[in-house]
């Protein structure tokens, strides 16, 4: 079984690690503090699944991609879809 924790800050993943996590997901960093913090946590676990979220769309993916990131997971997905709103009505026959 894998352990992931969602963090928020370096400090945040740094703990989970040492909790035992397998796998941090760096969430709502930007791409130079997601690289950074990144390379930071490869350094000290190699073993350490990266994984980078939030902000992530298609045409900001190529920004957060490295060598120190190993998965990136975007909502953008479901959640930047325009949606249409309709209904039906049905009435009794006069």
């Amino acid at each position: 079984m894998k352990i992931e924790v969602e963090c928020g800050s370096l400090a945040d993943a740094v703990e989970a690690i040492e909790a035992g996590a397998n796998i941090v997901m760096l969430d709502n960093f930007e791409p130079d503090g997601l690289h950074a913090a990144a390379k930071t946590i490869k350094e000290q676990h190699p073993h350490i699944i990266v994984e980078g979220s939030g902000g992530i769309t298609e045409g900001t993916i190529a920004s957060f991609m490295g060598p120190d990131i190993d998965v990136l997971s975007t909502s953008s997905i479901h959640q930047g879809v325009a949606h249409i709103d309709f209904s039906l009505k049905v009435a009794r026959p006069a």
